[in-house]
């Protein structure tokens, strides 16, 4: 049986010499492609479900958007892979982000508008936020445990929103990237304030991660996996602490400690 997220493939499954024919719950991926004021802004490739939530947390992320209110309708067709948003301010033109487009290490297509070389002159971010390492530790696992599509695939990274107690959004995608931009969107729908709260992920922290959580004063970014050169050069600018490799026990600390509190 399909579903917005996986489907089933005929295999030959080989184990220990014996052929066996089966079936294989894979991961959809498909393309999404999103409208702006009646303009073809992005092509995303993606799980695609909440693509009403992708297309907003990516029209966020690349300051497209900067709150619910500047949007005048959304429509969805789901079978067409469309998104199409119109804002209230008519006049956005998107000329100026095309010659800014950077082909991102995401999975998927990614494709960002940022500047880099601008974004390393951002203001760092202020905020004072701390955790126990322990409950990051905690929330690590429960990331894992909410990751049923992972479980039955194994072909989508996680993220999620939190803050120093619990999970506030989760969100699944082929897509490092298109995660977070759910979350983000999901975020950006239900009102959900920034202040204070965290990513916690599944997969690779890479710049154009960093510079999403980066715009939305998130403080602390924590994941599973690694950090690549430049994300940990702009989380030290930014004054934003870098977490990877969260595995059990263990964590490696990449920028700015202070907000990694250790029990005595």
């Amino acid at each position: 049986m399909e579903s917005k997220r996986s489907t089933y493939r005929k295999i030959i499954r080989l184990r220990g010499g014996e052929r066996v024919e089966t079936e294989d719950q894979v991961v959809i991926e498909a393309p999404v492609t999103i409208y702006l004021n009646g303009s073809e802004l992005v092509t995303l490739l993606c799980t695609p479900e909440k693509i009403d939530r992708l297309a907003l947390g990516f029209l966020l992320s690349e300051g497209l958007l900067s709150s619910i209110d500047d949007l005048a309708s959304i429509r969805t067709r789901e079978e067409e892979g469309l998104v199409e948003i119109d804002l209230k301010d008519e006049t956005v033109s998107l000329e100026k982000f095309y010659g800014k487009r950077t082909i991102t290490s995401g999975c998927g297509k990614g494709t960002i508008f940022f500047n880099v070389i601008d974004s390393l002159r951002s203001k760092p971010l202020t905020g004072r936020l701390q955790i126990d390492s322990f409950r990051l530790q905690a929330m690590m696992h429960e990331l894992q445990q909410q990751a049923a599509l992972f479980k039955s695939t194994g072909g989508v990274h996680s993220a999620a929103l939190t803050d120093k107690e619990r999970i506030i959004f989760f969100c699944e995608d082929i897509g490092r990237h298109n995660a977070v931009d759910k979350i983000i969107g999901e975020s950006l729908i239900e009102g959900t304030s920034m202040d204070g709260k965290l990513f916690i992920l599944s997969g690779r922290i890479s710049s154009e991660i960093l510079l999403k959580a980066a715009k939305l004063q998130i403080e602390l970014i924590a994941s599973r996996a690694a950090p690549t050169s430049l994300s940990i050069e702009l989380a030290e600018k930014l004054n934003i602490t870098l977490v990877g490799f969260v595995r059990g026990e263990r964590m490696n600390i990449y920028t700015h400690q202070w907000r990694i509190i250790t029990p005595l």
